[in-house]
């Protein structure tokens, strides 16, 4: 019989490893219930109903009588129906996917009242307010959510009754003010939807559910999947849960609490609560809440109560745990857990105490960071304010330092950012629409919320540097502009400076520093621990053990992508093994582009021979300085590479001056390279190409000036020998750039192979270098396996991997078409950023593979700037490459994310049984 799936779990079947069916907040609901904390009875839709949903448009057969079915169930245990006359049965209806999305999708609050029902709320609550009040909050989300309507159309009229009562917080609007307010909404929703509010409450869930199933594809929720790399495909859990009120007075409350701060990863009591308030208001930042410390003088049992429950929940998920909760009349529920959002620093700082307090081990550690929040520690940092007052200051939600213009909108922000502008986003409080705008910007500074509002939340989660609760901003976005203390106006285009590690605010551009993290990698050497105090020597030494056992289980080595000695220097500062890209063509350009153009103008093989005999040297001393400072490691050098037309004066101002020169009557004696100008011009017109990025470079060149790779690799062999008679142990390594057929290659391997056994002759010195290719065009890939017939190591190119594959040139289209691409969703990121494996990916594993099968010891690296990247060096690592190569200050990412592939791939074997 086929098998008819599951979709409704009540909450004591599930538990955490669950998050892919029931959501994160149904599986941690489970978790919480199943470990006897005090949770409000409730069921989960699973992510496959939602699925289901969004394939066909309508639910799947079965659900609606599994969720009766669970809904008769919670009616019986409560002892109450849903939406009972005399005594209503209210929930809530959550979203919840498998990773956590802040405020992305939709959540409706009091489904189940009425007109019927409002008074039996009222009558068993023993208060009026707080039925009309719970009923208006019911049909603006019902309406905003559900219905589409527009949310500000609600906080008008809200305002309206505030302002004609003299009201400063809804808190101080009464029963009546309430009635009046339902009945304006209900007329709110019937003119702006062409649909009455819906009575019956059932019919109420239905469409509340409908609704957060569709929210997963809503504009938020798909620019916040494609900014965190989170599929489309997952669809969202509901969580349908048993009411519980923190709005029933001054013994009630809701709150949002941390295990540990997740800004900076301190231990300690960290959150916000707010007093006779439901939990979209702590969130949503329009009151300002109070430190949850605060609570234990408001309620102590509940506060102790509260910590009981965090040591509980930490130990359990052996993690920083975020906690949403409810205090209703003096009894403590708990609305939601989950392993907390953090920032890098918190990051780094957490998962090394965790080891130290035996919660967890190195390697859970490891997999714990990440290389993106490690870049995000190596970012500059604010100097010291250095006399410069702030003009005021909040509360510090995600570190960082911002620089920009003040915009008040989203829509501004994208705008100005799409320009190439820095700007900040500046607002009351923001919310879930905001989103676009805070992706745009720098830094995000409120006026309203703490360390738990929509804006901390969202900012910790994506880097971006938070500066919230900014009390003593007066934020003006209808006339575009806030004022400070003093009367400091900062009107929008204003530049200010956002410190999310302090919560200061500077007028203007304040100047940065390089950080910490990035000094202690470029140190000379490693201070001692107790050289560095407080919080900057935990965190430093936080990232040094973690990176410690990074690399200690690393397979993959790295290499770094380095010109100069003082680039090589700063590599093996950065913990770079080796040299995997050392570029010879900037070696060609300011005084030494005369030899080029003698070069290029040579007639006779004499002119030829003198103007390669005139670079020699000069490449010899470049090689020799690189393979000094990285003695004993391999040293990858690339032959010349680029377009020949670089080296030589433009075409049109060229072409302008002998036409000058011969309008004169005269002859320009030389151009600046030394070469006779109409020579010259000759030569370049008789070079010119209409696309040079495929035309005369890289082997080609080799090929069609003789002479100039032999005079590069004598360069190098005469340099290694130079090193090996200081007593040095150079390892240097020839690559041949642009090759796409194995011809190609065996012409430069059998030239290379002669000038080693000259050198070998002529000083005595055994020379026999490994003479290896770049693969960066398909054919080379697709070839693979013939080309390594006569190569000793691949090195893959793929930024022009890339560009050939996909046809385009990175210069031309990331400024023109790839903003439209990826709003399409034709690329989830950029190709140039992380490496597409579906294409490129594809043909870098085919020519690893043919590569090591035509010969087994073949070396494989890459070293485009994918080497660098996260999630390209985890792929890497997956398909077999020896190592990566990057810029130095790209190398620590690359050494951690090397190490934290090793042990995610061994976690995934486990995983599967051994078989991989």
């Amino acid at each position: 019989m086929p098998h008819t799936p599951k979709f409704v779990y009540a909450f004591a079947e599930g538990h955490k490893d669950l998050k892919d069916l029931l959501g994160g907040k149904g599986a941690n609901l489970a978790e919480m219930t199943n470990l006897g904390l005090p949770v409000p009875p409730g069921f989960t839709i699973t992510t496959e109903a939602c699925r289901a949903f969004l394939a066909t448009g309508d639910e799947p057969s079965g659900l609606r009588h599994e969720v009766e079915e669970h809904l008769r169930s919670l009616e019986t245990r409560m002892g109450r129906r849903l939406g009972q006359p005399d005594d209503p049965l209210l929930v809530s209806v959550r979203s919840g996917a498998a990773f956590s999305m802040p405020g992305m999708m939709d959540t409706v609050l009091n489904i189940g009242l009425s007109d019927a029902s409002v008074g039996g709320l009222a009558a068993q609550a023993g208060d009026d307010r707080f039925a009309w009040d719970s009923y208006r909050r019911l049909i603006q989300m019902f309406g905003k959510t559900v219905l589409g309507v527009d949310g500000d159309l609600f906080e008008e009229r809200l305002e309206a009754v505030k302002r004609a009562k003299g009201a400063s917080s809804d808190l101080e609007l009464d029963t009546a003010d309430l009635r009046d307010l339902v009945a304006a909404y209900k007329d709110l929703v019937a003119d702006a939807s062409g649909t009455e509010f819906p009575q019956d409450p059932r019919s109420q869930l239905g469409m509340a559910v409908r609704a957060v199933f569709a929210s997963w594809n809503g504009d938020r929720a798909r620019l916040y999947r494609r900014q965190e790399h989170i599929p489309d495909d997952l669809g969202t859990a509901v969580s349908i849960v048993a009411m519980v009120f923190g709005n029933l007075g001054a013994d009630s409350g809701t709150g949002v609490a941390f295990t540990r701060d997740p800004a900076s990863g301190k231990q300690g009591v960290y959150g916000d609560y707010l007093a006779n308030a439901q939990g979209e208001d702590v969130v949503a930042g329009i009151r300002n809440t109070v430190p949850l410390a605060d609570l234990e003088r408001l309620d102590k049992a509940s506060y102790d109560r509260l910590l009981e429950i965090m040591r509980v929940l930490e130990d359990h998920y052996r993690d920083l745990c975020d906690i949403e909760f409810t205090i209703e009349r003096g009894t403590l529920w708990m609305l939601q857990t989950r392993v907390g959002k953090r920032t890098a620093e918190a990051a780094f700082r957490i998962a090394a105490q965790l080891v130290e307090q035996g919660l967890i081990d190195d390697d859970e550690a490891l997999r714990r960071v990440t290389g993106a929040q490690l870049a995000q520690l190596m970012f500059p940092r604010f100097a010291d304010a250095g006399g410069s007052e702030p003009i005021t200051r909040g509360i510090a939600a995600s570190p960082g330092a911002a620089v920009g213009m003040a915009v008040f909108d989203q829509a501004t922000a994208v705008a100005r950012a799409h320009d190439g502008e820095r700007v900040i986003l500046v607002r009351r409080e923001t919310n879930p629409d905001d989103l676009a705008g805070m992706v745009a910007a720098e830094g995000i500074l409120t006026s309203r919320g703490g360390k738990t509002s929509h804006a901390a939340v969202v900012a910790r989660g994506m880097g971006k540097t938070c500066v919230c609760g900014a009390e003593a901003l007066q934020v003006d976005p209808a006339r575009r502009r806030f004022t400070a203390p003093g009367g400091v106006v900062v009107a929008e285009g204003d530049v200010i400076s956002v410190d999310g590690s302090t919560g200061c605010v500077y007028l203007g551009e304040a100047p940065v520093v390089p950080s910490a993290v990035a000094d202690h990698f470029e140190a000379e050497h490693v201070e001692d621990e107790t050289a560095t105090h407080g919080e900057v020597g935990e965190l430093l030494r936080a990232v040094d053990r973690i990176m410690a056992h990074a690399d200690r289980r690393r397979r993959m080595r790295v290499r770094a992508n380095a010109d100069t000695g003082e680039d090589a220097a700063r590599a093996l500062r950065f913990g770079a093994q080796g040299i995997g890209l050392l570029r010879t063509e900037h070696m060609f350009l300011g005084e030494r582009r005369k030899h080029v153009e003698r070069l290029v103008l040579a007639d006779t093989d004499d002119d030829r021979a003198a103007a390669l005999d005139a670079l020699l040297p000069l490449q010899r001393r470049d090689f020799a300085d690189v393979l000094a400072v990285m003695d004993g490691l391999p040293v990858t050098i690339r032959l010349l590479d680029p377009p020949l037309h670089e080296f030589l004066p433009d075409l049109t101002d060229l072409s302008v001056r002998v036409a000058l020169a011969e309008a004169r009557g005269a002859v320009d004696e030389t151009a600046a390279g030394g070469a006779d100008d109409a020579a010259l011009l000759a030569a370049v017109r008789r070079l010119h190409e209409h696309n040079p990025m495929l035309g005369l470079r890289g082997v080609r060149l080799g090929l069609v000036i003789p002479g100039l790779f032999a005079m590069q690799i004598r360069a190098i062999a005469e340099a290694a020998v130079e090193r090996v008679r200081a007593g040095g142990t150079p390892h240097a390594e020839v690559m041949v750039p642009l090759v796409a057929g194995v011809r190609e290659l065996e012409i430069i391997r059998d030239e290379a192979r002669e000038v080693f056994a000259a050198v070998s002759r002529e000083t005595g010195v055994e020379v026999a270098l490994p003479v290896g290719t770049m693969i960066e065009l398909p054919r080379a890939a697709l070839t693979a396996g013939r080309i390594a017939e006569a190569a000793d190591f691949f090195s893959f190119g793929t930024n022009d991997l890339t560009q050939t594959t996909w046809g385009f040139s990175r210069d031309d289209v990331e400024a023109s078409f790839f903003t439209q691409y990826l709003d399409a969703g034709v690329f989830g990121v950029s190709p140039f950023e992380t490496v597409d494996a579906d294409g490129v990916g594809r043909l870098v594993d085919l020519a690893v593979r043919e590569g090591r099968t035509t010969r087994p010891d073949i070396a494989l690296g890459v070293c485009g700037e994918h080497g660098g990247d996260p999630d390209s060096v985890r792929f890497f690592h997956a398909i077999g490459l020896d190592y990566v190569s990057c810029s130095p200050f790209r190398l620590p990412v690359a050494r951690l994310e090397a190490g934290r592939a090793a042990v995610l791939g061994q976690a995934d074997k486990r995983a599967d049984g051994g078989v991989r």
